[in-house]
């Protein structure tokens, strides 16, 4: 299961091991690591250079350690880019026209993934979402609704990468998306115009349509754009 280690910098052997053994299916979500005294038995190493392993491996998210229960290989890695991509963005001084620039490219194609691959009860969840937004006239609600909408449409494309990616990036420009929705609102004459392009995409959710669907998530993209980012 493990080689023997006869080499310097040990630690980064040790995780590159690990790593390979996540890659291969030898290790799983949620599957318990030996012990400390095992990996350094298995492994020929010392202690300290398996505690600076593991360190390592929690802290770019492949390894949960749970305080008196050992270390564990993470089940949930939906959140682990956050972090270091936000870190990235500040020390960048990128700008949230990059951010949008990046959503736009993804969302588009993801919506035409989704429409392949988009389930019955994921249509009926979508539904529920835009029918809620119809009814209130809370505009932080609307907000909410209107981030959940994009998210259950990664969702349905059915590609973790693409889900964990959005996810980020929306999570580096929800500061924008109140002052976004604003602007639309004051500078369109169409008051509902964002309802409407959600319901276009949703058509083209429910008709399957992977064309359709990504260009009204196009139109929709270009909107955003046109009202706030290049304003």
């Amino acid at each position: 299961m493990f080689t023997e280690i006869k080499s310097t910098r040990i630690y980064e052997q040790v995780i590159d091991q690990i790593k390979e053994m996540v890659v291969t299916g030898k290790l799983r979500k949620g599957d318990k690591l030996p012990s400390e005294r095992e990996l350094t038995s298995k492994l020929g190493v010392s202690r300290s250079s398996i505690r600076e392993a593991i360190r390592v491996l929690e802290v770019i998210g492949i390894v949960s350690c749970k305080q008196g229960d050992g270390n564990f290989i993470r089940t949930d890695f939906e959140n682990i880019l956050f972090e270091p991509l936000s870190i990235m963005f500040l020390l960048n001084k990128s700008s949230e026209r990059e951010i949008f620039e990046l959503r736009r490219v993804i969302e588009v194609e993801t919506a035409g993934l989704a429409a392949k691959n988009i389930t019955i009860k994921q249509l009926q969840e979508i539904r529920l979402i835009l029918d809620d937004m119809e009814k209130t006239e809370d505009e932080d609600l609307k907000i909410k609704l209107d981030k959940k909408f994009h998210y259950k449409i990664a969702k349905a494309s059915n590609n973790f990468l693409i889900v964990t990616v959005l996810n980020t990036i929306s999570e580096l420009i929800d500061s924008f998306i109140k002052d976004a929705r604003a602007k639309i609102l004051e500078t369109r004459k169409e008051k509902n115009i964002i309802e409407t392009h959600h319901e276009e995409i949703y058509d083209g959710l429910v008709n399957r349509d992977s064309k359709k669907c990504s260009e009204a998530m196009r139109k929709h993209m270009k909107m955003i754009s046109e009202c706030f980012i290049e304003e």
